[in-house]
């Protein structure tokens, strides 16, 4: 496959070195006789597009009009607060707590973007990548995820090594990405990789957030190249820059500039935007790059010398292309009334926000919040359907791509793992040791001890399952990758401490407190108690930050203990003790040890057993309860991953 694959490349390279001033239908032909797959294309056309914050009542982007080309590289280009960002977000159906209003337009069609996300990547700002894994690990897991199930293996290694190529990432390719504590590839080679995890899978539409930001010039020109020669086979481009050289914003073929207020200053072509601006009397200095130029204008830092106002240049290229001008705006066209007019809304804000009532802005926020959950469920859940044509592979293929990929991470971090059985080990040795069984109790202490510590071992472990990989998991979403397939993949891996670590509890615990139980009793009770704790965790650590995930995980053992085993239980506390997992372990514990007292013992056992509630009848309905807890807090935690996200 290696070898089908670089034969393929050199070809290609062979045939770019001879065809170097082809046109764009020179390329689209020269790549039909090279066999190359054609993507279905993705015009984007947005009209009047504003977003407007919906507690706030900001405007986030306003009057944005224009449209995206397939076969076209855009920048989108603009000071800090113009809504760079926030324009990405709405196009991609992405922006929450925002009204939207306008039209966006998929090939000329009012269809929401979201049928298309199979083909349509998004390179976040930050670089979300796993650093456990290597770079071609990386690469080659979201291409098996995300390209057709028809394309043949050999195709997929050839896309792999395509964008490995184009990226220079082949001295790098088995290296580990690396976190903040392990060292790993350079900032701007996983800068790089972020880019190729969406280069992979073939989009016909590429959003990318900021992609050189941190990259020196060389660098950024390479991933612009790769960038560029995806273009040349139809792909529709369109990433944030920051102060771009001369050469990098030459690259370019349109140009989408915002001023502040998310504002449109101009769209259109790279080439002619210093034409616009001369005719506005803005020219550019000599040996001054242009697009820095224009960035300080719209800063207001530079003064152009024609004398006009950077914050009239929105409403210039509106009268320019004959777009609707909003009644407030129009004040800007006059440089007397721009000042006073400003003040008068600026001061009328500050009076309304003064006077808001704080009720008034709870049910606000109230509303805000019903309102955006309503839309992640629309997104999320009540998914439209899929228009883009592609077949990725089913929940079960993922599913087995998930369970290679976790097992890889969780042998890399075996070091933590070994860590978790020490103190288990330590644990065992402590509690065997301090509790010994006593005759008439049954062994109650030595077992509410092993009860908490099992729990909060258990759970403080299975809150790295998912507490860690949020960031991940959100991004692979958004792409399309199945959650169930996720979940499974995690919680399959984790069966392997659920059988384990009881275990290696019981070997130091047994051993020292010598119980008139047997191991396999033991056993089965605390495997049971594993797999029910590790379910608690998971939907702890969904739901709540890492700080305050690995509080409750704390609490919970223990305050559960501590009202399961009240000896003066009143009406409440009866009931609410009935339904916590330590005292189904806890039953299950005593009557296993209780069972072996035979002769003059009974009396004691009966009495002891009927004092703690505990009937020797309950041993399977408390195993039962224990597993049924781990399944429910399974599917609690299954549907908290789906519906709650970062805001």
């Amino acid at each position: 496959m290696f070898r089908y694959a670089y034969g393929q490349i050199e070809r290609e390279k062979a045939m770019q070195e001879q065809n170097k001033n082809l046109t764009f239908s020179g390329v689209i032909s020269m790549a039909n006789d090279t066999e190359i797959r054609k993507r279905p294309t993705i015009e984007v056309a947005f009209k009047d597009l504003t977003l407007t914050l919906t507690t706030k009542h900001k405007h986030l982007l306003r009057c944005v009009t224009g449209k995206l080309s397939p076969g076209r590289v855009s920048a989108v280009m603009g000071p800090s607060g113009a809504g760079k960002t926030t324009f990405l977000s709405a196009l991609t159906g992405k922006a929450t707590g925002c009204t939207m209003t306008g039209m966006v337009l998929v090939n000329g069609k009012m269809e929401p973007i979201q049928s298309y996300r199979k083909i349509i990547g998004f390179v976040p700002q930050d670089d979300i990548v796993h650093g456990n894994l290597t770079v071609e690990e990386n690469l080659w897991f979201s291409a098996r995820c995300r390209l057709s199930a028809e394309l043949p293996k050999p195709e997929k290694v050839l896309v792999v090594e395509r964008v490995i190529e184009s990226l220079g990432l082949q001295a790098v390719r088995d290296s580990m990405v690396g976190t903040v504590e392990k060292r790993g590839i350079s900032g701007g080679q996983r800068k790089r990789v972020n880019v190729g995890l969406e280069m992979v899978m073939e989009p016909s539409l590429l959003i990318l957030d900021e992609p050189t930001s941190g990259l020196d010039s060389s660098s950024s020109l390479l991933l612009l190249r790769a960038l560029r020669r995806e273009a040349l086979e139809g792909v529709n481009i369109c990433m944030v820059v920051h102060q771009p050289s001369y050469t990098l914003f030459r690259m370019f073929d349109d140009l989408i500039l915002l001023a502040k207020g998310g504002l449109t200053a101009y769209h259109g072509s790279a080439k002619k935007v210093e034409e616009y601006f001369a005719g506005l009397g803005i020219t550019v200095p000599e040996r001054v790059n242009p697009p820095d130029y224009f960035i300080d204008i719209l800063e207001g830092i530079a003064k152009p010398k024609s004398g006009v106002n950077y914050k009239q240049l929105p409403v210039r290229w509106m009268l320019h292309n004959g777009y609707p001008v909003p009644m407030d705006m129009l004040q800007n066209t006059d440089g007397l009334g721009a000042s006073s007019g400003e003040n008068s809304a600026h001061g009328a804000s500050e009076v309304g926000s003064e006077t808001g009532s704080s009720a008034g802005d709870f049910w606000q926020d109230l509303n805000s919040n019903v309102k955006s959950g309503k839309d992640k469920l629309q997104h999320n859940v009540l998914k439209s359907g899929d228009l883009s044509e592609r077949r990725s592979p089913g929940v079960y293929q993922q599913y087995r791509y998930f369970l290679g990929r976790v097992g890889k991470q969780r042998l890399r971090e075996a070091r933590a793992q070994a860590v978790d059985y020490l103190i288990l080990l330590l644990a065992g040795i402590c509690l065997g040791t301090l509790a010994k069984v006593n005759d008439e109790t049954f062994g109650v202490l030595g077992y509410t001890y092993t009860v908490i510590a099992v729990s909060l071992l258990c759970k403080i472990a299975a809150l790295r399952s998912f507490s860690l990989d949020k960031l991940h998991y959100w991004r692979e979403r958004s792409s399309g990758m199945s959650s169930l397939a996720y979940f499974l993949a995690k919680d399959t891996i984790d069966h392997f401490s659920t059988i384990v670590k009881p275990l290696v509890y019981l070997s130091m615990f047994y051993f020292f407190n010598n119980p008139r139980s047997t191991v396999l009793d033991n056993y089965t009770v605390l495997i049971c108690l594993v797999y029910c704790v590790t379910g608690i965790a998971y939907a702890l650590a969904i739901f709540f930050e890492p700080g305050p995930a690995q509080l409750w995980s704390v609490l919970l053992p223990v305050v559960l203990t501590l009202i399961a085993t009240r000896t003066e239980k009143d009406g409440v506390v009866s009931y609410v003790s009935n339904l916590c997992y330590t005292k189904w372990a806890l039953e299950a514990f005593v009557i296993s040890n209780a069972k072996r007292y035979y002769g003059v013992w009974l009396i004691t056992r009966c009495g002891s057993l009927m004092e703690s509630g505990y009937d020797l009848g309950h041993w399977y309905r408390c195993l039962i309860l224990l597993v049924l807890t781990g399944i429910v807090s399974r599917v609690a935690a299954f549907f908290i991953l789906i519906t709650v996200h970062r805001k």
